[in-house]
């Protein structure tokens, strides 16, 4: 039995993933936006380890998601699946970044540095990510015109890249990123041609499973099989570039003495 945490587990991959790790006999800690979007979990609540809430777009809320994960005891795992997809605009969070960026990048950032270290870690991306961008001098998009689909992909592949990044950092810690395919949630819409149950199997097998082909780092995951991730994911200098900036625009270090 494991302990696991799973971000944005109010409904879609992340529910889904819950429901089979609780299922499975594991301990599951829930993340649910606000205490409204809780509610959703009513049916599930009950049997899980907790729940904790906050808004991923806040630094301030990150903080308080990871010291609500903490209070509960340290993970075994932990699944980064919360994400948003096309937004209209920029946005503007609290700490004044683009919205894209702030919940799919820079918030699984801060919760890999707050949240007591696990045994593995699990970070969904995308196979969009291969059209991002390998610049980083703009991915707070303060410069370029709003593309909803660009800073998406650009998301994706930075989320990649940590992923490979902490694997290579972190050598005790088994650090992977799950492509679940495009599957009909709410995200991904009812039209979406992939299959939804392979879209959540990935990640809680890599969470919880004690078979050997799971136990394994640095890799990108797509259905259960190793694929190739773009070039630049696999890119030490662009690594460290990332991880630089990602410092830079959160004040927040990953990776320092424990290296």
């Amino acid at each position: 039995m494991s302990r696991i945490f799973i971000t944005g587990s109010t409904d879609g991959l992340g529910l889904a993933a819950a429901r089979t790790l609780m299922k499975e006999g594991h301990d599951v800690v829930l993340h649910a936006r606000s205490r409204e979007r809780a509610s959703a979990l009513a049916e599930i609540s009950p049997t899980a380890l907790g729940i904790v809430i906050g808004d991923l777009a806040s630094a301030t809320e990150t903080r308080s998601i990871a010291e609500q994960v903490n209070a509960i005891g340290r993970m075994d795992a932990v699944i980064h699946n919360a994400g948003i997809y096309l937004e209209r605009s920029r946005g503007e969070t609290p700490d004044g970044h683009a919205k894209t960026l702030a919940v799919n990048v820079l918030a699984p950032y801060l919760l890999t540095a707050w949240i007591t270290r696990p045994d593995r870690l699990v970070y969904l991306t995308s196979g969009m990510h291969r059209s991002g961008s390998g610049a980083l001098d703009d991915i707070d998009w303060k410069k370029r015109p709003w593309s909803a689909s660009q800073a998406y992909s650009e998301s994706k592949l930075c989320i990649a890249t940590l992923a490979a990044a902490v694997a290579r950092h972190w050598p005790d810690v088994l650090s992977n990123a799950v492509d679940p395919g495009w599957v009909p949630t709410k995200m991904g819409g009812a039209g979406a041609p992939d299959d939804l149950e392979m879209g959540h199997l990935t990640q809680t097998w890599l969470a919880a499973s004690d078979a050997g082909a799971a136990k394994v780092s640095g890799g990108y995951w797509y259905h259960q099989q190793q694929r190739e991730a773009a070039a630049v994911v696999g890119d030490i200098g662009f690594q460290d570039a990332l991880v630089g900036k990602l410092m830079e625009l959160t004040e927040i270090r990953l990776f320092g003495e424990r290296q």
